[in-house]
């Protein structure tokens, strides 16, 4: 309602498809004005002949412009003195009158000027919100443009790994090149479903179902059955989106490939707030992990790029055995993390 009302205001003064509908209805607020002052002629003490006419002379300005206010003005002035100011029914001028009349002018030169330059105000104010939302869609396109470019140049390097992996005879330097193509290609898919074309996003919720599907799929195995629970409604700040993402990433992948690896198996997501912010958790009915496992001296790479991009997000990574068994990698982040 407060928008719509804004918008209005914008507008005006009112542009109608003929002036003359403008005057007209100057007329009409004059002849109410007139009608409403000789009603409260009975009830009002000597005096105050201008009472009922400010009212159509601040509306005739505010809805139609200077012109039409001023021409309400006039009449109105006319009317009061033939009518309302002693003798009545003349235009006898006497210091008396004089000085009634230059009151009455000096308040509504005031009151339409005002209206004039608050008017004049809004419409630039208009003009400006305009031009900052035409330029917010086009740093929208072409962010989203940017977006686009470097998930097909990261789809591009993570192709080119591959093929160059055909020429490596070493086996350590093999799986290197499997890993960091794979992590590419990842990325790259990642930043397709944050920031799809269309720039309408999706949910937390949705994009982890996505994600999670992605890597069972990737991973090559049926078996696995994995499930994720979050707020429908919850946003995570643009900034927070790709490093968490990338965390899930290597926690469900290390789900797999070290909980799952010969057996079918449950993998859990779950997001969701608690009092120290959120908490995201990646569960699994695997083998698990031994009680004085430690994160710091773990010689996998994908664990150390999670605890570091929970680092760079202010956040802390952990990997422990699950209460009912298997292995649960947490990860806390603060409040800020969520729009």
């Amino acid at each position: 309602m407060q928008r719509s009302n804004a918008r209005f205001v914008e507008r005006l003064p009112l542009v109608l498809d003929h002036p003359a509908y403008a005057y007209g209805l100057t007329l009409f607020f004059f002849a109410a004005a007139m009608l409403l002052r000789f009603a409260a002629e009975p009830f009002l003490p000597d005096g105050y002949p201008f009472v009922t006419f400010f009212p159509a002379v601040i509306l005739a300005s505010f809805l139609f412009g200077v012109r039409p206010g001023i021409f309400a003005a006039i009449l109105c002035a006319a009317a009061s003195w033939y009518f309302f100011i002693a003798p009545r029914n003349s235009f006898v001028l006497n210091p008396g009158v004089a000085t009634a009349m230059i009151f009455y002018v000096g308040v509504v030169t005031v009151d339409i000027l005002l209206i004039h330059f608050m008017q004049r105000a809004n419409f630039n104010l208009a003009i400006e919100r305009e031009r900052s939302a035409a330029l917010a869609d086009n740093r929208e396109l072409l962010f989203h443009e940017l977006q686009h470019r470097v998930s097909n140049n990261l789809q591009v390097v993570a192709a080119m790994l591959a093929l160059q992996r055909r020429h490596v005879d070493h086996d350590v330097a093999r799986r290197a090149l499997d890993d960091a193509s794979a992590r590419l290609a990842l990325i790259g898919r990642i930043s397709r479903a944050l920031y799809d074309p269309s720039g309408a996003g999706q949910g937390v919720r949705a994009f982890l179902k996505t994600l999670t599907a992605d890597i069972v799929e990737a991973s090559g195995r049926t078996d696995i059955v994995a499930s994720v629970d979050a707020p429908e409604e919850l946003r995570l700040d643009p900034g927070i989106n790709v490093p968490l993402a990338l965390v899930v990433a290597e926690a469900v992948s290390n789900a797999i490939e070290h909980g799952l690896p010969d057996r079918p198996g449950q993998i859990a997501i779950m997001l969701g707030y608690r009092e120290d912010g959120l908490c995201l958790r990646v569960s699994d009915d695997g083998d698990g992990v031994s009680s004085d496992f430690s994160l710091e001296q773990s010689n996998s790479l994908g664990l150390r790029i999670a605890n570091t991009l929970a680092a760079q997000m202010g956040g802390r990574f952990t990997l422990a055995p699950g209460a009912n068994g298997g292995a649960m990698a947490q990860l806390i982040l603060p409040h800020r993390a969520a729009c």
